[in-house]
């Protein structure tokens, strides 16, 4: 019988559901902006090409992903100290002040240079609530789910994490059919960070039901003093790398699959943007629904070989998806290449939260997962939008093509020489290492 804590398969089940969805609203109020970038960008900047103002949006994205690194630093303890559940409720909380500041900030036009200024502090306190979610959420779900499952209940993480993006996604298309053009720039563009305020407000008190893991329960208060520290978290130096190498080449893909390729399309392959708006809509659905099976097939054949898979197809394929999507305005065809680039991704994406939670024990492991991981976020993953748009304000936009694939194949190998997570991961170690039989699963 699989293994997992000493709760019903149905509790387990509505404890990773809460924490999904809190994880959704999260990424939702954090990809909103970016959704909606194209309508609120000459609301915060002087006017000028669409290029720059895309420019400087995407910089002030790229900026809240630089305080991701302390985010998780912060959280990471705390979630290690004090309780996953602890530090998933009060990041959820601070991510609903910053979307309820930028819905409530005046335009450039109103108050001039103070405008773009609260955009960014909003931003930075996102980025740090966005920086204690990953970690914290990829560790409470990894140590929730039942032993030989943890591949697809793991996997939810993305589901949530595209489904916010979707979601968002969502919004702008309904909102695209209810307002015209100049309604959308002028004040439309505010309510979905409305929604994603009283959303976050919601699972702020779904959070506070949450079961605790059993692994932080059971954790000793000697253990407890010392948990979550840098100290603690540099005794495991190859973990650490290995984060940092098997992130690298996956942020970057998918932010790049995911985020800047809305903005490609209507300002690059020159599609209108609401036909892009249904292209993202509809390949993000299903990227969404692959998540769960690829999390799945990593339980039965292993974490590594969709590593590898996504490695070898992101260094070979992507300068060429993109060569295409360039050249094309077929919404069918667009379609299609956005959809394989997202397939290759699925390989790293479905299972990159359950590979970082097996390398780390219960005492370091938010922060292990969450900081060398939003650190290498915040180079790389968070400055893909922002390296593609100032290729094409310089005119070599090609050679953002080669970047992302060549971050891909750095990423290839640490895929290549990292050893099977699954086959030596510290969560089912610390499980068979109980004398007890509590964690046998109750059906």
């Amino acid at each position: 019988m699989a293994q997992t804590t000493g709760r019903t398969s149905r509790h387990v089940t509505a404890n990773i559901f809460k924490g999904s969805l809190g994880n959704l609203i999260e990424w939702y109020d954090w990809y909103v902006y970016s959704a909606f970038a194209v309508y609120f960008s000459s609301e915060f900047f002087p006017e000028g090409n669409q290029t720059v103002q895309l420019l400087n949006t995407a910089g002030i994205f790229a900026i809240g992903f630089l305080m991701r690194p302390l985010g998780s630093l912060i959280m990471g303890r705390y979630a290690d100290r004090y309780g996953r559940r602890a530090a998933l409720t009060l990041s959820v909380a601070i991510m609903a002040l910053g979307s309820l500041v930028i819905a409530c900030t005046p335009g450039y036009s109103r108050i001039g240079v103070l405008s773009p200024v609260i955009l960014v502090l909003a931003r930075l306190v996102q980025g740090i609530s966005l920086g204690g979610e990953y970690g914290t959420s990829a560790t409470y779900l990894s140590e929730m789910a039942s032993s030989g499952r943890r591949g697809f209940y793991s996997s939810f993480q993305y589901v949530t994490l595209v489904s916010g993006q979707l979601i968002a996604l969502g919004v702008q298309i309904v909102l695209q059919l209810a307002l015209n053009e100049s309604e959308m720039t002028s004040w439309g563009w505010r309510i979905p960070f409305v929604i994603g305020a009283i959303g976050a407000l919601v699972v702020l008190w779904l959070r506070r039901t949450m079961d605790e893991s059993e692994q932080f329960e059971e954790m000793g208060s000697e253990t407890r003093k010392n948990a979550g520290t840098l100290k603690v978290l540099l005794n495991y130096p190859k973990a650490v790398l290995t984060v940092v190498g098997l992130t690298l080449g996956g942020t970057v893909a998918f932010y790049t699959f995911t985020t800047y390729l809305q903005k490609f399309m209507v300002n690059t392959s020159g599609i209108d943007k609401e036909t892009v708006s249904w292209i993202n809509f509809i390949a993000l659905f299903i990227f969404v629904v692959f998540q769960p099976l690829a999390g799945k097939l990593s339980d039965r054949i292993g974490r590594r070989p969709l590593l590898i898979g996504f490695g070898i197809l992101g260094t070979l394929l992507t300068v060429p998806i993109f060569l295409w999507l360039r050249e094309t305005q077929n919404p069918v065809f667009a379609f299609l290449l956005m959809m394989a680039g997202l397939i290759i991704v699925t390989g790293y994406t479905s299972i990159n939260a359950i590979v970082k939670a097996e390398l780390f024990p219960t005492e370091i492991r938010a922060l292990g997962v969450g900081f060398p991981y939003s650190l290498t976020v915040a180079v790389f993953g968070g400055t893909a939008e922002f390296i593609a748009l100032g290729l094409k304000n310089a005119g070599v936009e090609s050679a953002f093509f080669y970047y992302v694939a060549g971050c891909i194949a750095i990423s290839l190998l640490t895929y290549l020489f990292m050893a099977e997570s699954s086959k030596h991961s510290r969560i089912e170690a610390e499980l068979q290492s109980r004398p007890d039989s509590k964690n046998k699963i109750i059906t």
